[in-house]
């Protein structure tokens, strides 16, 4: 097989959002088959390999409608490698009780649901089985608070530079009022800090405004805690690359993701990019509550 050939496979929950994602990929120039069988997708791949480069980036989707040909995945997937391809797995999640909403909303059938017997079970045993697969993805979007338009643009960062040969942070600020984002590897939570919202003038600004921003790093503990940061990820970050991470997300999270998190996250963006990594800064609830 053609080394440079790409493939992506995109499994996940389901209801979680695998079917935008394809749309998304499908747009980026990928060669895309859903619902493959997993047990399928050698196959299905050496004949992509046969096309002279006109199949060069491939995508297929798999997830746990397979039944018991879904356990054969990550074997395929490790055989594929095997050949010197350049295999991702990207993995869509979501919080159950967002699935089980997103269901009957649309009073679609959840795939295991005959099996499972009722929705919340069915959502349960889906989880249960990908547990392993989401394990070993390069890659891990939670939906639960992403409209499609959002989800769109994440897939768009992360996939955008074809090769995927590349080692990208990701910091993403949140508020604790919202949950924690379960795509996050590092969560730091700097609620300890001042918090400008108790300040007039401040409450309805964001980190992103250079007011705030000054506010939280007027005080002399914030300098002293970004600095620890630093020093933390900077010795950090190098191991999560050498271990083969394609995209590492650190959650900075404060109350309500408006203040402390945005100015902190952008501070910890720019050091990144300073040093040459490739680095992209979310703010995940910046616009909620306005």
């Amino acid at each position: 097989m053609d080394a440079k050939m790409e493939l992506l496979v995109i499994t996940g929950l389901s209801g979680a959002g695998k079917s935008q994602a394809v749309r998304v990929i499908e747009d980026m120039g990928y060669y895309c088959i859903d619902n493959i069988p997993p047990a399928l997708i050698g196959r299905f791949f050496e004949v992509c390999a046969q096309t002279d480069g006109k199949l060069r980036k491939v995508a297929v989707v798999a997830d746990a409608r397979s039944g018991d040909f879904f356990y054969k995945l990550l074997e395929e997937v490790e055989g594929i490698k095997a050949t010197g391809v350049d295999v991702k797995i990207l993995f869509l999640d979501c919080a159950d009780e967002v699935l089980v909403r997103r269901y009957k909303e649309t009073r679609r059938r959840h795939p295991l649901l005959d099996v499972a017997g009722s929705l919340e079970k069915a959502v349960a045993a889906d989880r249960l089985i990908l547990k392993p697969v989401k394990e070993q993805a390069n890659y891990v979007i939670d939906t639960t608070l992403l409209s499609i338009t959002q989800l769109k643009q994440r897939i768009i960062d992360i996939f955008a530079d074809s090769a995927s040969s590349f080692f990208q942070i990701d910091t993403l600020s949140f508020g604790f009022k919202y949950g924690i984002p379960v795509e996050a590897d590092l969560v730091f939570d700097v609620r300890f800090l001042p918090n400008p919202f108790y300040i007039p003038e401040l409450k309805h600004q964001t980190g992103l405004d250079q007011p705030v921003y000054d506010y939280v790093f007027g005080q002399k503990e914030t300098g002293l805690y970004v600095q620890k940061l630093f020093d933390l990820l900077d010795f950090s970050v190098p191991y999560y690359k050498n271990e083969g991470k394609s995209q590492l997300v650190i959650g900075i999270g404060c109350t309500g993701g408006k203040h402390r998190s945005v100015a902190i996250a952008e501070t910890l963006n720019r050091h990144f990019a300073d040093q040459g990594l490739k680095a992209k800064v979310t703010h995940r609830d910046i616009l909620k509550d306005r």
